[in-house]
């Protein structure tokens, strides 16, 4: 008999990782399928935030004007994904280039919208 269920779970996928800080704040990473961080949330007091937070990611994802492309003081580049409201709910690492940058958000783009959360803050 063929098991999907299997297939499901051992297959690389985007996925939103919560973990809890060492302060006790609630953050989440959003990885790539290919297991890399992509977007990475500020700190939030509750875990509900934080779900809040991946909630915002999903819907403002898609939309190429949620996303702000930055230079850092040492000329790496990297960029922030705002909410409607203007808040910022994701930041990325830093890239070398802007085009690393720019595939960088084509990731966010593409992974984001239907990523699966993975809750890692009760693990020790």
């Amino acid at each position: 008999m063929f098991n999907t269920e299997n297939i499901l779970k051992d297959r690389n996928m985007a996925k939103f990782e919560i973990i809890k800080r060492k302060n006790g704040e609630f953050q989440f990473n959003l990885k790539a399928d290919n297991g890399e961080i992509i977007l990475t949330s500020e700190g939030y007091s509750a875990k509900v935030g934080c779900k809040n937070g991946i909630e915002s990611v999903k819907t403002n994802s898609p939309k190429t004007g949620r996303y702000e492309k930055r230079e850092s003081a040492d000329n790496q580049y990297y960029f922030v994904l705002k909410a409607s409201n203007g808040q910022i709910i994701g930041i990325s690492e830093m890239y070398k280039s802007e085009s690393s940058r720019d595939n960088g958000i084509a990731s966010v783009m593409r992974n984001a919208p239907d990523a699966m959360l993975v809750d890692l803050s009760n693990q020790k």
